[in-house]
């Protein structure tokens, strides 16, 4: 994998070989990326990455000037990976948290201007994450969500769905907060 565009634009992070994690594709990411580039303000950024795997999207974001990310990987060596890596490039801006994404949704305040999630597609209960997310009482009024998913998905009739990308095998499932009256 390797960071786009940003402070190490071209640099290439190698995840060990014995991770059977499914980082996002560089092609997917460069074409998420460019659909959010116009949307999300990178300088005072917030991120929540859940199920981040090798931490890909989030050494993306913080390469491109996010304030800070918090990770949440359940595996503990991937989440060990994760933050070495995200100290050796970007000391103090990356909090890992080893444990249970749904969990994580259901106690914690998602006080974040971005959450992107990237589930292993086939996990039970992908269909149930973006109303954990939207439940948040705590959620920013313009908060982006976009969920990564296989075909085998679609979230086009939740409430707070805007709309889906597709990059090959890799659909992105974009949802915007939407405060009720």
């Amino acid at each position: 994998m390797r960071i786009i565009r940003g402070k190490y634009k071209g640099k290439h992070i190698t995840a060990p070989k014995s991770f059977d994690a499914r980082p996002t594709t560089d092609f997917a990411k460069e074409g998420l990326f460019n659909l959010i580039e116009y949307e999300i303000d990178y300088e005072n950024l917030s991120a929540l990455d859940l199920f981040s795997g090798t931490g890909n999207i989030s050494f993306e974001l913080l390469s491109r000037g996010a304030v800070n990310v918090t990770v949440v990987e359940i595996s503990k060596r991937y989440a060990d990976y994760i933050e070495r890596t995200g100290e050796q490039l970007f000391p103090g801006q990356m909090r890992v948290i080893t444990g249970d994404a749904f969990k994580f949704l259901g106690r914690s305040p998602l006080n974040y201007d971005f959450i992107f999630a990237d589930p292993p597609y086939e996990l039970d209960g992908i269909a149930d994450i973006p109303n954990l997310v939207f439940a948040s009482k705590s959620l920013k009024s313009d908060a982006l969500f976009i969920l990564e998913h296989s075909i085998a998905h679609s979230f086009a009739e939740h409430p707070n769905f805007v709309k889906e990308k597709k990059y090959g095998k890799v659909h992105f499932s974009f949802f915007k907060n939407k405060p009720t009256e």
